[in-house]
């Protein structure tokens, strides 16, 4: 299916999931205005490149898709590695990094309905291989356990992010490897198309990035404190 007769509502509702995203994100790093201001001109510049049909050349080597998720990963290996990067990580909320999984359950929605429409395998849904909706669901209630009324613990939120960080490298890796790139293994009937166009191009280049951030920051910090605040 030709990605331009996709239903409205979902390119809608996945515009919305990464605008609450951000919008979280930006929560979370208390108001910083550096931090929107990087996350929506990366957003613009994406969008921008998507609508010319860069990332639909498939056959270019090295693959053009690289260009998405790499410079979000060496922003995100650079901050942890840099002292003020690691200052910027501590200062973070990770009470509202907790709340901003929840909005993996709209990504798991959106996913599913491209699935309906043949633009993904149905690997990358929670009908496939992909379980990440468990952390979408969950978030609310270790939110609520863990920093409002302290029953969980420390231990326990760890093994939450580490359980979820996992389920997130899971559809990551399901993704890759069903698109209709040289290293592709999985999904040849219908594969991974959707996230080479726009909208969709804003999952593996800012939402995952954040979501997958937001654990190793709460990761981080939860390591280096002795009990919750």
């Amino acid at each position: 299916m030709v990605m331009h007769q996709l239903p409205v509502f979902i390119s809608t509702l996945f515009i919305l999931t990464t605008a609450i995203t951000v919008f979280l994100f930006y929560r979370a790093s208390h108001n910083s205005i550096a931090t929107l201001i990087v996350l929506l001109t990366w957003l613009a510049q994406q969008a921008i490149v998507s609508a010319t049909g860069f990332y639909t050349v498939t056959n270019a080597l090295p693959p053009r898709f690289l260009l998405l998720v790499l410079p979000p990963v060496l922003l995100i290996i650079l901050i942890f590695i840099l002292p003020q990067g690691r200052r910027y990580v501590d200062s973070l909320d990770i009470r509202k990094l907790t709340l901003l999984h929840t909005v993996r359950v709209l990504v798991e929605l959106v996913l599913y309905w491209l699935y309906i429409q043949k633009t993904i395998p149905g690997l990358m849904t929670f009908e496939g291989w992909n379980f990440d909706v468990f952390s979408g669901l969950s978030a609310p209630v270790v939110f609520y356990y863990g920093f409002v009324k302290k029953r969980i613990g420390r231990k326990g939120l760890l093994v939450w992010n580490f359980v979820s960080l996992a389920l997130l490298i899971n559809v990551v890796l399901i993704a890759m490897l069903s698109a209709p790139l040289p290293f592709q293994q999985l999904a040849f009937d219908q594969p991974n198309v959707a996230l080479f166009y726009f909208p969709f191009v804003w999952l593996p280049c800012v939402v995952v990035p954040i979501v997958l951030f937001a654990h190793l920051v709460t990761i981080r910090q939860l390591i280096r404190v002795k009990s919750l605040k």
